[in-house]
């Protein structure tokens, strides 16, 4: 739990994503990770999911909010000698009869995220989407935002 104490950065990105936007967070990931920056977030979009992989080969802190109950989650094998030192939290707000993610639970689990956050990064936010109205309610509760791109 001392890794809610920490300085956190929250990563965010829409489902969809210009390449260009890739190779940047690519770069970050290897950033925050080469830092020892502590990052959070649900790491559930394929861009997230990639940046975690990055992330699991240093040794920094990495706090990974589920979409669901946590409560006989089964954890994936690359995630198990983090946990097992510490430098990997899970975390859920969600009682155990969410079993699966679902949309709703997302929007929840993104927001949950953000309120734990020091500051959040947008990989991409495809506008009117749900990152988009995520992004616009960080930006309300003065949480810093940086490295979004947008597409219209």
């Amino acid at each position: 739990m001392e890794l809610l104490n920490l300085p956190k950065t929250a990563l965010f990105c829409s489902n969809r994503c210009p390449g260009d936007a890739i190779l940047t967070v690519y770069d970050q990931s290897l950033k925050w990770r080469d830092e020892g920056l502590c990052v959070i977030g649900g790491f559930h979009s394929p861009i997230e999911k990639e940046c975690l992989k990055i992330l699991l080969h240093g040794v920094q802190p990495i706090i990974i909010c589920t979409g669901s109950s946590i409560v006989s989650m089964r954890i994936p094998r690359e995630w198990r000698s983090g946990t097992a030192a510490g430098r990997i939290l899970l975390l859920s707000p969600f009682e155990t009869n969410h079993r699966r993610v679902s949309t709703e639970l997302a929007e929840f689990r993104n927001r949950f995220t953000s309120a734990l956050a020091d500051e959040a990064y947008f990989v991409h936010i495809t506008s009117g989407g749900k990152t988009a109205q995520l992004a616009e309610q960080v930006t309300k509760w003065r949480i810093p935002v940086y490295g979004k791109s947008h597409e219209d």
